[in-house]
């Protein structure tokens, strides 16, 4: 079967194999300006779209995903902005993640939805890499994962072969994703909004009686 490798991601370089995951870690921090432990202590995540500063809460679970996931930025070399989230949104979707990590769930299939829109074709080659590799959150969290080094934990989870082209299983699972990151961010939407849109409603009552 014909193999293609997938394109080299933009941050794969920043990281060098012999690295241990822990100086990867910290220096991903300070490529995106994360303070020296990444704002994991923080009551509250900060968010910038463009100019506009979105916030959200800090959560136990959230915590608890993104020592992996901070983990799989610098693994996977997907950078920290935009584009580089919804890559690894979707990549870590088409990985699979432990029903214990339900926030990460949320959290990347709103990413995945949102690079549907923006970087369509990034998101699919994100996708197809994730299928063919694995992640961490079928792990239990170690503080020792530190300690070992880039190179050998990219091996360990099939960061660095070369992957059979896209099957038309691959191509299904992307379809069924997609519309499911569609859905679960129409469904945020509404529960988001729909207490605004109730305010407004009851406030346009009041000044009509």
């Amino acid at each position: 079967m014909a193999t293609v490798r997938h394109e080299v991601p933009r941050g794969w370089q920043r990281f060098a194999p012999e690295l241990t995951l822990g100086e990867a870690r910290a220096r991903l921090f300070a490529l995106g300006g994360l303070g020296c432990d990444g704002g994991y202590g923080d009551a509250w995540v900060k968010l910038r779209l463009w100019r506009i500063p979105i916030w959200f809460p800090n959560t136990a679970g959230r915590r608890r995903a993104v020592r992996f996931h901070d983990i799989h930025h610098v693994l996977t070399g997907y950078p920290t902005d935009w584009r580089g989230e919804f890559e690894i949104a979707a990549w870590e979707i088409a990985t699979g993640i432990s029903r214990r990590y339900c926030m990460a769930w949320l959290l990347n299939l709103l990413g995945f939805a949102c690079g549907l829109f923006v970087f369509p074709r990034s998101v699919y080659r994100a996708f197809l890499r994730g299928r063919r590799s694995a992640n961490l959150y079928f792990t239990e969290w170690d503080d020792a994962l530190l300690a070992r080094r880039v190179g050998e934990m990219r091996r360990r989870l099939r960061l660095d072969a070369e992957f059979a082209r896209p099957t038309l299983r691959d191509k299904e699972a992307f379809v069924f994703w997609s519309a499911a990151s569609l859905l679960t961010y129409v469904a945020v939407a509404v529960v988001t909004l729909l207490p605004a849109l109730v305010a407004l409603g009851l406030l346009w009552l009041s000044r009509a009686a």
